[in-house]
C-alpha cells in the first residue's frame, strides 16, 4: 500500500485542497481543480502525473482530465 501513496507533503496537500474544493462546490470541474492544484503546489512533473491519475476514474467525472 505504501507504493501507492505520494511521497511528497506538497502532493498530499494538493489532493486535500482539490478534495476539499469539490466538498464546497461539487459542481466545479474536476480537471480544472486539478491542473490548477499544479501549479499552485508548484507540484513535480511526477507528482503531477499522480495527481492526474489519482483523479482521472473519479466518480461522477464525464470529462477526461
Amino acid at each position: 500500500m505504501h507504493d501507492l501513496l505520494p511521497d511528497g507533503e506538497e502532493i498530499r496537500r494538493a489532493v486535500k485542497w482539490v478534495s476539499g474544493s469539490l466538498q464546497e462546490n461539487p459542481g466545479q470541474p474536476l480537471h480544472k481543480l486539478v491542473h490548477e492544484a499544479i501549479f499552485k503546489f508548484d507540484l513535480s512533473p511526477m507528482d503531477a502525473e499522480f495527481l492526474i491519475r489519482f483523479y482521472k476514474h473519479a466518480p461522477g467525472e464525464t470529462k477526461p482530465i
